[in-house]
């Protein structure tokens, strides 16, 4: 195959207002060079590049990730440096693709490892439970108005992360271990059980000690979080009952009330209250990238087929591409929560502004190897403009002749786990080893064949 690598200026991008994006593009010295490419150098392309948003693009005083990088240094609401809880925890693992794929060495991650375990032994917590946002000094950064406290969901994503980081090391040296118990005594102080809201049957997303739980937003599936209701079950020292799950993620069995779209099986229930089909694309993702689906099942569902069937679904509906956009395709496809010409916007084959994101096909990966590869190929061999120093940018439209070169931590971050779980399996491995979370997932009810435990 030909990659096309291309250097292009972009002049006359503005930022619309009510946060609408708008831009005018001109190509300037366009320099095209070409040669052989096997998949596997592709592969290694791609996560090098989405790497190194968390490397060499991290926060310096934290060492974390930075919600969002803009190439063109435009940033309307002056959140250049804020840090990420959940795209930090997503991060914490391209670093230890970066290790494994010989980008960095393991002494260098270690470095970095301690720089970020220090930051935030330090950083504001809420009963244990991070906020979505941190300034570098620490403090939190508000969300919203009212989201000034613990944050739940972005703290699950972090935690996912730190515990295959920690998986990683266990067995290393006096240094590593040292890291491993850090990162151990982080976990056993978030209070999983405190975001029941005195005892609910469910979890919630936020609490504030200004606002207590004013946000009132209980979490029920089926979306992004159930990684969430896994750890604190799975928690040595502040632990749900499975009745939380049951009736509060599962809402007493509501989430199996699925639908067939496209010819295929959504598996659950993807929307509490509306009849989407669908959610976007991260759904398959962001708990994923350590919790193993592969034969994995409880009472409510086969975690492998709501995932494959998740993207089968996005991928037919782009080919099917019953809105007639331009560029849609077998090649185009995948649609999730990204930038879009309307801001930050979340695509889904219901609510499709004619916007692809490339984090959704590329971290389907695992499970829809041949189209995601089909889409890789795509953006490298004839959409090149569309990437830059850390890979795809975040979100593009052929239909509106549109795109800017940003990114956005939680779309970038998934890539290069995803795909080297696809690759091999190194994550799914790290954080299914882990004891706690075991003990977790066999308490909910979660089953896997030996096979699958063995690896």
């Amino acid at each position: 195959m030909r990659l096309i690598l291309t250097v292009m200026a972009i002049a006359s991008l503005l930022f619309g207002c009510n946060g609408h994006f708008s831009t005018k593009e001109k190509s300037v010295n366009r320099i095209s060079k070409t040669r052989e490419w096997s998949d596997n150098m592709l592969l290694d392309t791609i996560q090098k590049q989405t790497f190194n948003y968390f490397w060499d693009g991290a926060e310096p005083i934290s060492g974390l990730a930075r919600e969002r990088i803009h190439m063109d240094n435009i940033y309307p609401t002056h959140d250049k440096d804020i840090i990420t809880i959940g795209g930090s925890g997503f991060g914490l693992m391209a670093i230890l693709a970066g290790i494994e794929r010989g980008f960095i060495t393991r002494e260098q991650a270690l470095e970095r490892y301690e720089k970020a375990i220090a930051f935030l032994e330090k950083a504001d917590r809420f009963h244990g439970a991070w906020p979505h946002w941190l300034m570098p000094n620490g403090k939190v950064a508000p969300f919203s108005a009212k989201d000034d406290g613990g944050d739940l969901v972005e703290t699950a994503f972090l935690i996912q992360g730190l515990l295959t980081v920690s998986e990683y090391f266990k067995n290393g040296n006096v240094r590593e271990k040292k890291l491993t118990h850090k990162i151990q005594k982080l976990w056993e102080e978030v209070e999983w059980n405190w975001y029941t809201k005195n005892g609910e049957d469910v979890l919630y997303w936020h609490w504030s000690p200004k606002h207590g739980w004013e946000m009132n937003f209980p979490v029920g599936g089926y979306n992004e979080c159930l990684i969430m209701y896994i750890l604190a079950a799975a928690s040595p020292t502040y632990p749900i009952q499975k009745t939380v799950y049951e009736k509060g993620w599962a809402r007493d069995g509501a989430i199996t009330k699925d639908t067939i779209f496209y010819e295929l099986e959504t598996e659950l229930d993807h929307y509490e209250h509306d009849k989407s089909p669908v959610g976007p694309l991260f759904w398959a993702h962001y708990s994923y990238l350590g919790l193993d689906p592969n034969g994995l099942t409880d009472q409510f569902a086969d975690y492998w087929k709501l995932n494959k069937n998740h993207a089968l679904i996005h991928y037919r509906y782009c080919v099917d591409n019953p809105n007639k956009y331009k560029g849609y395709g077998s090649n185009c496809w995948g649609l999730t929560s990204s930038y879009s010409m309307k801001g930050y916007a979340g695509h889904r084959p219901d609510k499709d502004l004619g916007v692809i994101s490339p984090t959704a096909a590329l971290s389907s990966m695992p499970y829809t190897p041949e189209e995601s590869m089909e889409f890789l190929r795509f953006m490298y061999n004839e959409q090149d403009s569309l990437i830059g120093k850390y890979g795809p940018y975040d979100a593009f439209s052929l239909e509106h002749d549109w795109y800017l070169p940003r990114y956005l931590a939680i779309d970038q971050g998934p890539i290069p786990v995803m795909i080297e779980n696809y690759r091999s399996g190194l994550f799914w491995k790290l954080f299914m080893k882990n004891k706690d979370v075991a003990t977790g997932l066999g308490k909910l009810g979660f089953h896997r064949p030996k096979s699958q435990e063995a690896l």
